[in-house]
């Protein structure tokens, strides 16, 4: 008779099929019963824990290795630690937080540039001053291949702030801040070597290189009670929302002529040859917040976006059912619709095959 533990069930593919989405479940049927300290684990942008009644604490952890998430070709240092901060506190901000600690793992080998790293220190202890957390530990160790950074960050918040992508509901507003695949754009761009020096094209670099977490807008949106589910956007449009959608038990479609950056994009996509909707809907790491909002609270969402002075645009719609829908126009003004769930990136995307 077939078990019915579910860590033995996927452990039975584990090993011959294994995707990154697997791998999360199969911990998670490891974990073991929660503590009643335990507000949310695994499964959302960052554990919430109890703090006294009236807050609770917010904990994520983000690795950067070197050659998958960073190259030391283009990457400067300062930048590299700023960003090492940036793609942490984005998921205190996704959950309408603060940031306020900072555990920092360093592994990097033997000979290392002490040069490299005072400047790679420096970027990373600015980037806590401006964020308003404080490293206060972490640990050091010599690695055989390469540099790896891994940061903690523990953040809070009142408890009835917290934003967890689990509350999208049917008729709600999809949502976006800034501007999608530019991160993309920027990662093609420098690997390839293409237009180093061309101006135009220094927001597409930048955002790889030192990209900016919405912290003081996921505060705002957590603090207003607007945003019904929310997260940042590490993996990409359709797979990020793919996770939205599943934690809500809802599905959603997307209008492509909606989503912002693609005639931004228009000039690098045609230097590079690539489609820029791939950017756009299948990049990662722009690390803007991806939302959901009641459809009646449109103008309260844009005037918040204002204050903070970002841009705060909606893409579509939450529905019944499952996955994720992008809408397409063809030339002859008819409409496709293409299913995306799952399609930006994904560490062991090639170990699995897809």
């Amino acid at each position: 008779m077939p078990s019915r533990n579910p860590a033995l069930l996927l452990s039975q593919t584990f090993l011959s099929v294994v995707n990154e989405r697997q791998i999360i479940a199969y911990i998670s049927a490891l974990a073991g019963p929660a503590d009643e300290r335990l507000r949310k684990g695994i499964g959302d942008d960052c554990a919430v824990i109890d703090k006294d009644g009236e807050k609770v604490w917010l904990v994520t952890m983000d690795t950067l290795v070197e050659d998958v998430h960073f190259d030391c070709t283009f990457h400067p240092p300062e930048k590299l630690g700023r960003k090492a901060v940036s793609v942490n506190v984005s998921d205190i901000g996704a959950m309408g937080g603060r940031p306020q600690f900072v555990l920092l793992s360093v592994g990097m080998p033997k000979g290392f540039d002490e040069a490299w790293f005072r400047a790679f220190a420096r970027g990373l202890t600015d980037a806590c001053r401006e964020y308003g957390c404080l490293l206060i530990g972490g640990d050091t160790v010599a690695s055989p291949q390469g540099l790896t950074f891994t940061l903690t960050v523990i953040g809070e918040t009142e408890t009835e702030r917290v934003v967890y992508r689990s509350g999208a509901r049917p008729g709600d507003t999809v949502w976006v801040s800034g501007f999608l695949g530019f991160a993309a754009a920027g990662l093609a761009l420098l690997r390839r070597g293409v237009e180093a020096g061309n101006p135009a094209f220094d927001p597409f670099r930048e955002q790889h290189l030192n990209p900016r977490a919405r912290v003081e807008l996921g505060g705002k949106l957590g603090a207003s009670g607007l945003a019904t589910a929310m997260m940042d956007l590490s993996d990409g449009l359709a797979t990020d929302l793919a996770h939205l959608c599943k934690q809500s038990n809802v599905a959603a479609r997307v209008v492509a002529r909606d989503l912002p950056g693609i005639s931004a994009l228009a000039e690098a996509a045609r230097v590079l040859g690539v489609d820029p909707e791939q950017w756009v809907v299948g990049g990662g790491e722009d690390f803007e917040l991806l939302f959901t909002a009641q459809p009646g609270d449109r103008s309260r969402v844009l005037e918040l976006g204002s204050q903070c002075g970002v841009v705060l645009t909606p893409v579509g719609s939450v529905v019944e059912g499952e996955g994720v829908t992008l809408i397409r126009q063809r030339q002859d003004g008819t409409c496709e619709e293409v299913a995306i769930a799952y399609q930006g990136y994904d560490h062991f995307r090639n170990r699995a095959g897809g």
